[in-house]
């Protein structure tokens, strides 16, 4: 496994560097998600669950696969919002050639 990998989330042109440690990138996360179940709390929102699990994405392979499928999903979904935000999936007219 490399350590010098740097692990980052991308949320359209945004980059957001995070720790290399899996046990705090994990705990980062728990707390996100934790905190936008408190969402209707002042500071505190609900932006913060899918957050939570992007960042929780990195280390555990079963929310992996949910990210991956839901970004497939909003992909075919909505095409043009998906290459506006930067997906990596094209419109399904291009990819029938």
């Amino acid at each position: 496994m490399s350590e010098s990998r740097t692990h980052a989330v991308r949320i359209g042109s945004y980059r957001l560097p995070l720790p290399r440690s899996r046990m705090l990138r994990i705990l980062i996360g728990l707390m996100l998600i934790l905190g936008g179940v408190l969402g209707f709390l002042p500071i505190l929102g609900f932006w913060m669950v899918p957050l939570g699990l992007v960042v929780l994405s990195i280390d555990i392979p079963r929310v992996r696969r949910w990210r991956r499928r839901f970004a497939v999903w909003f992909s075919r979904r909505y095409p043009k919002l998906a290459a506006r935000l930067g997906g990596s999936a094209s419109p399904p007219s291009a990819q029938a050639e």
